[in-house]
């Protein structure tokens, strides 16, 4: 039976039967000794899942599974009785889509203005489903995050999700005197211009980048000098370097230190990508969990945050994930959650091609037996390239025709056969750690 590290996980873990039926998650110790009397086998290794080999005749107690949507990453946490037991956070690939879609449309855009030939515009047959996003970055982070409720919803018997819906007033942001009928988006919900600071400059001094610390919003122009409190206006200093700076001009204070200088300027004028995209897609994520069948509830960010700091926990996306909605008491019982990154299956092209759009290399090879991206279990019988003989647990980087080629700690290893090559996890789009 193939062996597992189960000391380094942290997630309890997840199990279903031979009917394959959800059931409670167990204690990696108690997952560790299922393996070794041959009552389960390894069924999945992200996220790691046991089968049982007959079937479950156990209650079965519910899991709550709560999320907490970001731009760049989305928290997720299961909670049983009060207690965490699985934390993952998911991070997303809407920057690198949209970079993609640039660099196509610069291609494409360059095709049509040379005198060569190049098929032409098509218009009309790119039509969407109701409800599909335009931008596919933005319909990426919601299709991301509902394939991880579908598959923990596999394996896990969750029968309720909550979802923080925050919503960032981005006009009260930009403008905070704003109001009677210049102002008619409602309510400002969600978080405050404070909160939002905190995301913005990483939750730490802007000038001198302590972190741990009471931090007070900073005027970048003094308001006395007609500054405004508009949010590109606005920072976060620790109460040193408050006073020191006091009124004076941030070029007079910064003069000695323009690479600061320019970075303060840099990130103020910083955009509200991150805080529009969360707008746009909150209740589109919304309207696909409730396909799920199972009743979702809604809480708000203000609400986590007194949850996360009641409970004096550490500020992480799966914790703030786990202190959605209504929480009395929670117990976290990990201490490392699963990090996922969004890779992606590659892309549609065939071939490589050049600065001009044209191919510039042969079509690309599909192989059945292994695939870019596997993790395989491969055995050196000798020393290699560097690599001491033994097992190892690692990533296909090229199939070949008969074997492939694998990453061992940053060295590529060849394979001609696959006798001493094990696949372990099939490629899904996703890195884990």
């Amino acid at each position: 039976m193939e062996k597992f590290n189960l000391k380094i996980m942290s997630n309890f873990v997840l199990i279903i039967d031979t009917n394959k039926k959800p059931c409670n998650p167990v204690h990696p110790g108690t997952a560790r000794h299922l393996l070794k009397s041959g009552k389960a086998a390894v069924f999945r290794k992200y996220p790691f899942t046991l089968i049982l080999k007959t079937e479950s005749i156990e209650p079965v107690t519910e899991i709550q599974l709560k999320i907490d949507p970001g731009s760049k990453i989305t928290g997720i946490a299961l909670v049983q009785n009060n207690q965490v037991v699985f934390g993952a956070e998911l991070q997303h690939r809407g920057q690198t889509i949209k970079n993609n879609l640039e660099s196509r449309r610069n291609i494409r855009r360059g095709r049509r203005t040379r005198h060569t030939r190049y098929r032409k515009p098509r218009f009309l047959n790119r039509a969407r489903r109701q409800g599909q996003f335009n931008a596919p970055s933005l319909e990426h982070r919601v299709k991301t995050t509902l394939t991880w409720v579908n598959k923990l919803i596999k394996f896990a018997p969750i029968s309720e999700i909550f979802q923080e819906l925050v919503r960032f007033d981005l006009q009260q942001y930009e403008n905070p005197e704003i109001s009677g009928i210049e102002y008619q988006q409602g309510e400002l919900a969600g978080y405050e211009v404070r909160e939002y600071l905190l995301e913005k400059w990483d939750r730490k001094c802007s000038y001198c980048e302590i972190k741990d610390v009471p931090l007070q919003i900073e005027h970048i122009h003094p308001k006395s000098k007609g500054g405004s409190n508009r949010i590109s206006n606005l920072c976060l200093a620790c109460e040193k370097c408050n006073l020191k700076k006091g009124t004076a001009d941030i070029e007079k204070f910064l003069a000695k230190k323009p690479e600061i200088f320019k970075r303060i300027k840099a990130e103020a004028k910083r955009p509200l990508k991150d805080a529009a995209a969360v707008n746009s897609t909150r209740w589109a994520l919304f309207n696909r969990l409730k396909e799920t069948g199972l009743p979702v509830t809604t809480a708000s960010g203000g609400k986590t945050k007194f949850n996360r700091r009641r409970l004096e926990l550490p500020k992480t996306h799966w914790i703030d994930a786990a202190c959605v909605g209504d929480v009395e008491t929670l117990k976290v019982l990990l201490t490392k959650p699963l990090l996922i990154k969004s890779t992606g299956h590659g892309c549609r092209r065939m071939c490589r091609i050049d600065k001009f759009g044209f191919p510039c290399s042969a079509p690309k090879q599909i192989f059945t037996h292994v695939s870019t991206g596997d993790f395989v279990k491969v055995k050196l019988a000798s020393y290699r390239k560097n690599v001491l003989a033994g097992t190892y647990t690692a990533r296909v980087k090229t199939p070949t025709e008969k074997g492939c080629e694998v990453v061992i700690n940053g060295v590529r290893v060849g394979f001609s056969n696959m006798k001493d090559v094990l696949t372990v996890h099939h490629s899904d789009g996703y890195s884990y750690v």
